[in-house]
């Protein structure tokens, strides 16, 4: 797009008078075009830290890693930018005059920023991906650990039901009209001392 625009200025009789000024208009425009694009992306990693605290979803971790993969790739051509910038204002080339070389350093310096940014912008989206991490297995823990609870209650319970469903001779309370109701209760407060016990022992 930068080439294009520098293609009708030239068409315009308005573009660069020489190899030095077109050199630092190309590398102007492509940083200048550049900047929205860095900026919308941390925008979006602020988007996302917001969030990651309320979130219920795992669906953010793709975003958070569609960010850092962009993040990435903008750095790797961002980079070398940077690079050539720095070392070109200190380079004995004749073409390029004092301006010429004074604008590609406020250029280089831009890129470098832009280069931090981006660092940044990762740097925050690995940290708030390992807090959408933790909360999800926060999550996972506390249900496990719930499950957990409820089979201990149980656990009891389902072992003397049991024993009085096996069909053998000699069970107590066969003739009783009373046995079921019995049964049914000594369940329910051995369930309440459980949980009493269970509380005692901090474990719920």
């Amino acid at each position: 797009m930068v080439v294009n625009d520098l293609r009708e200025a030239l068409a315009a009789k308005v573009g660069p008078k020489g190899p030095g000024e077109f050199l630092y208009r190309l590398a102007e425009g492509l940083i200048e075009r550049m900047g929205p694009v860095v900026g919308e992306l941390d925008d979006r990693v602020d988007q996302l830290e917001d969030e990651v605290l309320t979130a219920q979803s795992a669906e953010l971790r793709t975003r958070l890693g569609g960010v850092r993969r962009e993040a990435i790739a903008l750095r790797r051509y961002l980079a070398p930018q940077r690079e050539v910038m720095s070392r070109l204002p200190t380079e004995q080339i004749s073409w390029l005059e004092s301006l010429h070389k004074a604008h590609l350093r406020e250029i280089a310096d831009r890129t470098l920023r832009y280069v931090e940014d981006l660092d940044a912008a990762r740097e925050r989206a690995a940290v708030t991906q390992d807090e959408l991490n933790n909360r999800l297995a926060d999550q996972m823990n506390k249900t496990m650990y719930l499950l957990t609870i409820v089979a201990a209650v149980l656990l009891p319970p389902s072992l003397v039901t049991g024993l009085f469903g096996i069909n053998v001779g000699g069970m107590p309370g066969v003739e009783s009209a009373w046995a079921f109701a019995l049964v049914v209760a000594a369940l329910v407060v051995l369930g309440v001392v459980e949980v009493i016990l269970l509380r005692r022992l901090k474990w719920i």
